[in-house]
């Protein structure tokens, strides 16, 4: 099966860094939430590859590890064949006591705990580990993980950013990239505040985005990605779902941001759902179609922890959405005026 392919753009060399339309989120791999078997994650990765997916994110903190190395051992099968890998820096893993292990959102996990270091020493050991976790010295995008205040607070945010240009991290990047270890830099987030404080720092190829750009959410159209299109810089967007609840619908538990879904956000999913039914398209079609019709959208990486859950995603990807839906969420006023709507819709019906 063939995907369409795009591409990010390496802002010191012009290097081409191709992209598959639709790619492979490797967090659910890490065992988030619930234990994934070793056969399950490799028939995962399997049918993703099957499917034509070419490109592929992990990190360290997916599971303490245990992501990167079941993607590794995926690589091994894969060959020599075309491929891109993104992985992130910014967490070092370290030995710990069993008391010691932070786990965050993954189960079954080595013993092993987070130490946060975006330093030049702290880059350089992150990417070196990774490179033995994935066994192989081809990564492709290396991303910053979540330095920014929804995690760490201002604070924290502000040390990130001093560790970052102050203590060298941003220069061990440039040398990684510049010594063709890497063909791109950027940063992996659930914020695009801090991918634009960053992008008015130093130059940076691409981000990624993690449910801040979505069929619920498009304050990043304000001043965020129109700086990405002046800058030429691409937007790889994960959680085109907001954590659950624009693949489940406003169910009982439907979680947002990795909580349960609040009454507002609630009820405006259920806004969204009502139109979509009247145009017979399921929510979840709608939501991964939408991101992608912004020009700086390169590609949109929904996670999987199954065959069953990839060819899901796939036949969600090949679902064909009706124009006519576009301009009724925008009459209804549930998508900004400005957005980007795949068909080009721009009227209310």
């Amino acid at each position: 099966m063939k995907i369409a392919e795009t591409s990010l753009l390496n802002a010191r060399t012009a290097r081409i860094v191709p992209l598959t339309r639709l790619g492979f989120g490797g967090a659910p791999l890490g065992n988030l939430y619930r234990r994934v078997e070793e056969a399950e994650a490799q028939e995962t990765l399997q049918a993703a590859w099957d499917a034509g997916i070419r490109y592929f994110d992990t990190a360290p903190q997916y599971g303490l590890g245990r992501s990167e190395e079941r993607v590794g051992q995926a690589l091994t099968r894969f060959g020599q064949a075309p491929r891109t890998l993104s992985t992130k820096v910014g967490r070092l893993l370290e030995d710990c006591a069993p008391e010691d292990v932070t786990p965050e959102a993954f189960v079954d996990v080595p013993q092993k705990r987070i130490v946060f270091d975006y330093t030049y020493d702290g880059v350089m050991r992150s990417f070196d580990a990774s490179i033995a976790r994935l066994g192989t010295d081809a990564i492709d995008i290396l991303l910053l993980h979540d330095l920014d205040a929804s995690l760490h607070g201002k604070a924290g945010e502000a040390e990130n950013l001093r560790q970052l240009f102050t203590g060298g991290g941003y220069r061990a990047l440039s040398e990684l990239r510049e010594a063709g270890r890497i063909a791109a830099i950027g940063a992996g987030v659930n914020a695009w505040e801090i991918c634009e404080t960053l992008l008015h720092e130093a130059d940076f190829d691409g981000f990624l985005l993690a449910g801040r750009y979505t069929l619920l959410e498009q304050a990043a159209l304000d001043s965020f990605l129109p700086l990405c299109i002046a800058r030429d810089v691409g937007i790889i967007l994960g959680g085109p779902y907001n954590s659950g609840i624009l693949a489940t619908g406003a169910v009982e538990g439907a979680r947002y941001d990795y909580a349960p879904a609040t009454p507002d956000i609630m009820a405006r999913v259920e806004r969204l759902e009502a139109v979509c039914a009247a145009h017979d398209t399921p929510l979840i079609a709608a939501a991964l179609h939408f991101p992608l019709a912004h020009p700086a959208v390169k590609t949109i990486i929904p996670g999987a922890s199954s065959a069953a859950e990839v060819r899901a995603n796939m036949a969600v990807f090949e679902t064909a959405v009706p124009d006519a839906l576009w301009s009724d969420l925008r009459g209804e006023g549930l998508i900004h005026t400005d957005a980007p709507v795949p068909g080009g819709a721009t009227d209310a019906a």
